[in-house]
């Protein structure tokens, strides 16, 4: 691939993967809305909305950020499962589209009540502020993990560095990078304090 096909590419990705999150967000604000609004038809607009933007906003977007991310590691020297960054970012990133993929038909299920519902049964129907929030939060690290770029090569990175450069050039990355097992260890923290914090507050989907 050529430099100049390259760079399209990743201002293709870029695009996708902005738009994924600004998405989200849009998400979140409507979600957001039907918890906290009193009016029954701001309710029902606001699943009505959600489902719409799920499924012809956040899920293309979506899958168009995997492909194109996919390809630009395939293309580069970073490789896909060479370096813990770009490992990391791509697990979570498939973790997060599954997710959203299982999630997104209770969502048509719930707007469908909403447009089906009466006033009265509305108020009660809640948001979806849990499954926004984590899945916002993964993005930003799979974001900030993208422009920091923390060094550490993965097992199979290791032995493809071994193939190349020889062995002794490869002994000052045999090990597991520090942070990673931090990272993991804040990431679980933080999104376990989210489904707590959903519970205890019972935030949204209280009709599955």
């Amino acid at each position: 691939m050529t430099p100049g096909v390259r760079k399209l590419v990743l201002i293709v990705h870029l695009a996708f993967s902005i738009g994924w999150i600004g998405a989200v967000v849009a998400y979140l604000v409507l979600g957001v809305s039907a918890v906290t609004t009193a009016n029954a038809e701001t309710v029902r607009a606001a699943w009505i909305g959600m489902d719409l933007t799920g499924w012809y906003a956040i899920v293309p977007l979506a899958l168009g950020s995997v492909l194109t991310g996919i390809l630009m590691a395939i293309v580069t020297p970073w490789g896909l499962f060479r370096h813990y960054w770009v490992l990391i970012s791509f697990a979570l990133t498939m973790f997060s589209v599954t997710i959203l993929l299982l999630h997104m038909p209770t969502v048509s299920a719930q707007a469908l009540v909403a447009h089906e519902s009466d006033p009265a049964a509305l108020r009660s129907l809640g948001g979806d502020l849990f499954h926004p929030s984590a899945g916002l939060f993964i993005l930003l690290v799979v974001t900030v993990l993208n422009v920091y770029k923390p060094r550490g090569l993965t097992p199979y990175g290791r032995r493809k560095q071994l193939a190349v450069c020889g062995q002794g050039d490869a002994i000052s990355t045999a090990t597991t990078a520090p942070w990673v097992k931090t990272f993991a260890i804040v990431a679980l923290g933080i999104l376990l304090l989210l489904a707590v914090l959903h519970h205890l507050l019972g935030g949204g989907m209280r009709h599955h």
